[in-house]
């Protein structure tokens, strides 16, 4: 073939294949709007998104009922005179722990509620029935009868990072499903509040409004790390939830027992500071001041004047820490002490055990010493041991047992529970009646 009989077919070659540039826009070019659509979401959907539709479905939002009776205004209109009662509606959210039913939320949500609703993702307006709730721990269990309900995926706080992403969902001011995004600004937190201390909450810079209380505070894995609970007034950006492992172990009590039963290992310590510390500053750990008799801690070896440093791997710097760490821990659940004496360290192994029955009771009889009935009118008491703290503060037999450590007591379980409660304070509050008079009374625990 000549040389000129090619030049046409290259030319035509030329004309009727598409350039390198073409066949890549031909390549790149979505077949549809739809494809591109697709193809946009599929970037879109980060980890923050896909957090959200993991734990969304496992919010709801609560609402409760309360009877609120009030004094009529001199100034109500048609003569109005007497009581008038009125119908107030709380705001809040909660989340799902079980598919059965079992959702949990704060206890100032529904606290003196005459009824209680849950609202689920998909729109279901269910009422719910309470079946336990702690205000020392601000928590409260409720049970629902829906179907399809998703439980929430439980995440950990062992391994959180300061500076980590926070997620917070949950129903502020009404408005259902809010997400809003930060990170985790510190942990251990210690907050005061209407006459209670809070420990070892979570802070978040995660936006947290009135309606969120109760709602979940989730990691980008939408895994629950904790339970959205309290803010600093006048602050947007300062928020508080309940740890995750605090709340199971809360919600295990109030499920099985209907209340919260506290642990113990049987020791009792108050916070080793340095002599020129600050009120305000931080402990060096927490000092053994006593160990009970035949308990965990003392078939250890725990021994008074010891110094606790650290629980389950948590640094102890105060006795809020020990306390707090310790509440975490299940019945029969394992507890591991590094303690000090001097320069000489040890570890320490044990199990949680439930408090004894008796010991509240035992206490008052060992510590105190008085000896406590029932009686027609409530609690008196029945002896009270010579040379006791009780003799030497002037109590005396017959006196009337009315508070403990701000609680009133009307049974001898009752002032147990009270004193249970206390144990690992530093002294014990007690209003006794005489006469038609009552007095406070403080003794020092050692």
């Amino acid at each position: 073939m000549s040389r000129h009989l090619l030049l046409p077919v290259v030319a035509a070659l030329l004309v009727f294949s598409p350039s390198a540039s073409a066949q890549r826009r031909e390549v790149d070019t979505p077949r549809s709007e739809a494809e591109l659509r697709r193809g946009g979401d599929d970037l879109r959907r980060d980890h923050i998104v896909r957090a959200v539709e993991q734990i969304g479905p496992s919010v709801v939002n609560i609402s409760a009922e309360r009877l609120v009776r009030r004094r009529a205004s001199p100034l109500d209109f048609f003569g109005a005179q007497g009581d008038r009662a009125r119908r107030s509606e709380s705001l809040g959210s909660g989340v799902v722990l079980d598919a059965s039913g079992i959702v949990v939320t704060n206890d100032h949500v529904i606290s003196g509620a005459s009824k209680i609703y849950v609202t689920t993702a998909d729109g279901r307006e269910l009422e719910a029935e309470l079946l336990g709730a702690d205000a020392d721990n601000d928590l409260a269990v409720l049970k629902v009868d829906g179907r399809g309900l998703k439980p929430v995926r439980i995440g950990t706080t062992s391994d959180l990072m300061i500076g980590e992403t926070a997620i917070a969902v949950g129903n502020p001011f009404g408005l259902s499903n809010t997400v809003t995004m930060g990170i985790v600004s510190a942990l251990q937190r210690t907050v005061k509040g209407e006459g209670r201390t809070y420990t070892d909450f979570i802070q978040t810079d995660a936006a947290i409004n009135p309606g969120n209380s109760g709602g979940a505070l989730c990691n980008v894995l939408g895994e629950l790390i904790g339970i959205n609970t309290a803010i600093v007034g006048g602050a947007n950006t300062i928020g508080f939830a309940i740890p995750v492992e605090r709340v199971r172990r809360i919600a295990d009590d109030l499920l099985r027992f209907g209340e919260v039963k506290p642990v113990w290992i049987g020791v009792r310590g108050t916070t080793l500071t340095t002599e020129r510390a600050r009120p305000s500053a931080r402990g060096l750990g927490m000092r053994v001041r006593s160990v009970y008799p035949s308990s965990p801690a003392e078939t250890a070896g725990l021994e008074p004047g010891d110094v606790v440093v650290s629980l389950n791997g948590r640094p102890v710097e105060s006795r809020e820490d020990f306390d707090t760490f310790l509440s975490a821990v299940a019945p029969g659940g394992p507890v591991t002490l590094e303690a000090r004496r001097g320069e000489r360290s040890r570890t320490l192994s044990m199990k949680a055990a439930r408090i004894p029955e008796d010991l509240g009771l035992e206490i008052l009889r060992r510590e105190i010493g008085i000896s406590i009935a029932q009686v027609r009118s409530g609690l008196a008491l029945t002896s009270v041991a010579r040379e006791s703290p009780a003799d030497r503060k002037g109590l005396e037999r017959g006196d009337s047992l009315l508070v403990v450590n701000g609680s009133r007591v009307a049974t001898l379980e009752d002032a147990a529970r009270a004193v249970e409660r206390g144990y690992g304070r530093s002294g014990l509050v007690l209003v006794v009646g005489r006469g038609g008079y009552a007095y406070n009374v403080t003794f020092a625990l050692d």
